[in-house]
């Protein structure tokens, strides 16, 4: 029994997106102050623990869109994971 060429070719494709790289929460880091943010890229989050939000959320930056200046930042506060 022979394998077609178009079924190797599918188990081969198949095989490679399950080793393609998920997001992961190595995009998202946490520091204490937002002033300690550098080189924010467009679409990474990071955590800002300072005090700001309402208990039981925490600040996210995110780099938002692209703008002449650079990468422009959205600011929210979101829910404490556990």
């Amino acid at each position: 029994m022979t394998i077609s060429p178009i079924r190797i070719f599918s188990i081969l494709l198949l095989g490679g997106f399950a080793l393609w790289p998920l997001p992961s929460s190595a995009m998202e880091g946490q520091v204490s102050r937002e002033q300690d943010i550098v080189n924010l890229q467009l679409g990474q989050r990071v955590k800002v623990d300072d005090g700001t939000c309402p208990a039981g959320q925490i600040k996210e930056v995110s780099g938002a869109r692209m703008i002449a200046g650079g990468i422009q930042r959205a600011v929210k506060c979101v829910p404490r994971k556990k």
